[in-house]
């Protein structure tokens, strides 16, 4: 599993420079079975990311586009009259995919963003009564750009908490853009890769990240950890006190992506460093806070993986 999940890195490292952490995050989520949320600036790759993704693996890839007049049947589809058949027939919208890609997220009104949270957390969508169940695997990648307000409508705490993760693409390094420019100068490599994974191959990665191995004692520590989150934790190191900590989502969340990115280094098993690593991008979008600022939230989670005494045990399974 590991050397299929490390070919398709290899994939997109054709398209996408530098970013090996964003990349170990998206592929934790995506065997986790979670849904990701990319904000950042115009420009840092976040589609492009998803595209290559998309390229990657054997699998429906579609893209919407959201805007302030989008309808909530523009993204689940609706049921109208076929007068050859004589009939309401239903016309499928393009969150009937495996990876979709919800680009500025943001800019829809709140109706038309709910129109994801049925699908995102129990894969199903309901429409005129009926359930649809949606395609396995299902992935969504949301992107949204955190420096514009004006036509935007921030997402709802309830949507946020579906989100696996919610990650940053950051800015790339001088040697990193030299190596860019130097790429795409004569070539289109997003054109040029093709993909190393099917579908049934990521379903069956999905069914084996469930299985990897984590001691008791992590288990006990993750769930120290969103404890800390409810109990006003940071008031006793000198954080502003968070108005409502991480959901029972949010701990079968980090459960789950720890398991992921174990999987993604190539282990069987869970370390410490695996919680540690995914924890930030996994609570910090969670928290209910007095002061909504993101990176006050990343500080809260950062210092609360400083003072939540950590196991030490062997972690391999016996």
């Amino acid at each position: 599993m590991a050397n299929k999940l490390n070919e398709i890195k290899k994939n997109i490292n054709k398209v996408i420079i530098g970013k090996e952490h964003v990349l170990d995050l998206v592929l934790t989520a995506l065997v986790a079975g979670g849904h990701v949320l990319l904000e950042d600036v115009p420009g840092m790759g976040k589609t492009m990311l998803a595209k290559s993704l998309a390229k990657s693996v054997d699998f429906q890839y579609k893209r919407i586009q959201f805007t302030p007049d989008l309808l909530p049947s523009d993204v689940t589809g609706l049921s109208y009259y076929n007068q050859e058949k004589g009939k309401f027939v239903f016309r499928e919208g393009p969150v009937f995919t495996n990876l979709l890609l919800a680009d500025e997220i943001n800019r829809a009104t709140p109706r038309t963003q709910s129109s994801l949270l049925e699908c995102m957390e129990e894969g199903q969508v309901t429409v005129d009564g009926e359930t649809r169940a949606m395609a396995s695997p299902y992935f969504i990648i949301a992107t949204q750009n955190p420096v514009e307000t004006l036509g935007c409508f921030p997402l709802p705490e309830a949507q946020m908490d579906r989100f696996l993760m919610k990650i940053s693409m950051g800015c790339m390094s001088l040697e990193e853009e030299c190596q860019m420019v130097n790429r795409f100068i004569s070539e289109e490599p997003l054109a040029e890769i093709s993909a190393v994974c099917s579908a049934e191959e990521l379903c069956m990665m999905q069914e084996a990240c469930k299985n990897i191995f984590i001691c008791t004692e992590l288990r006990s520590y993750i769930v120290n950890l969103i404890q800390a989150t409810r109990k006003g934790i940071s008031d006793r190191i000198g954080v502003p006190s968070m108005v409502s900590g991480v959901s029972p989502r949010g701990t079968l969340a980090l459960l789950r992506a720890a398991q992921g990115y174990a999987m993604v280094k190539g282990r069987e098993f869970v370390v410490p460093e695996d919680i540690k690593a995914v924890a930030i991008p996994v609570l910090a979008h969670r928290f209910i806070s007095a002061d909504d600022e993101y990176r006050q939230k990343v500080r809260k989670v950062q210092e609360l993986l400083d003072t939540v005494a950590v196991p030490t045990e062997h972690w391999e399974k016996v």
